[in-house]
């Protein structure tokens, strides 16, 4: 059973969804705006979110960014909006899922597992030691040489995946299911963009790197500086 918090404006939608979730044994709390919705999320957290983009009082990246800037539970999107484009900001923005109306609520409920799966697995006991990066995924900190280095929500998570199998090449379309819950493709430019930004906060570049070596092709690499394997 998962503690449910549904952000929904439709009347309709929210009773189905709610009453079908709660015959699958999910406890679930509702709201049809988004700033009461998001006060619900920050004083009584579930474990995941389910939210509407099209609500009447907030639009719903808007209250995702804010949700974000607080929280870490789980995001799953529901709404009419089925364009790439949308999709694209909804989990650049730190959606951890997309679900397009109309749905079943069993594609619903299977997300939901999955999303909890992944949530509730262990946490790496200690930070993460690759040279002098250090990543704590309890603490969300990352320092480099001992200096606090400041990065984003899909930034320490693109660390920590990377700091996971260090020495591996990982690829990119394994990055995107294991930080953006994305299991199509087309994403390929997101993981660029976001590695990009993470090599400029530790200091380095895609054209002379450190830590962060690009596989053409592949994927990319995390390795020590002084480890034989992020030598060209």
């Amino acid at each position: 059973m998962a503690t449910i918090l549904l952000i929904e404006d439709d009347s309709g939608i929210r009773s189905a969804i709610t009453r079908a979730l709660t015959d699958l044994g999910h406890a679930v709390t509702t709201s049809d705006r988004g700033m009461p919705g998001l006060e619900s999320a920050v004083d009584s957290p579930p474990d995941v979110v389910l939210l509407d983009l099209g609500l009447p009082d907030i639009d719903g990246l808007q209250l995702l960014a804010m949700l974000r800037a607080v929280s870490e539970v789980p995001v799953i999107i529901i709404t009419a909006r089925d364009e790439d484009a949308d999709i694209v900001k909804a989990l650049d923005a730190g959606a951890d899922d997309y679900v397009v109306k109309p749905f079943g609520i069993e594609q619903v409920d299977a997300r939901l597992r999955a999303i909890l799966r992944r949530s509730g697995s262990p946490v790496t006991e200690g930070p993460l030691v690759v040279g002098g990066l250090t990543i704590d995924a309890r603490t969300r900190q990352v320092t480099l040489d001992g200096v606090p280095v400041d990065l984003s929500r899909k930034e320490f998570d693109l660390l920590l995946a990377l700091a996971q199998r260090p020495g591996e090449v990982v690829t990119k379309r394994e990055l995107l299911a294991d930080v953006w819950r994305q299991t199509y493709g087309g994403g390929d430019r997101t993981v660029d963009v976001h590695l990009s930004w993470l090599r400029r906060k530790l200091g380095e570049t895609a054209a002379d790197p450190r830590y962060l070596h690009s596989v053409r092709g592949v994927g990319v690499r995390l390795t020590a500086p002084q480890d034989p394997l992020s030598r060209p």
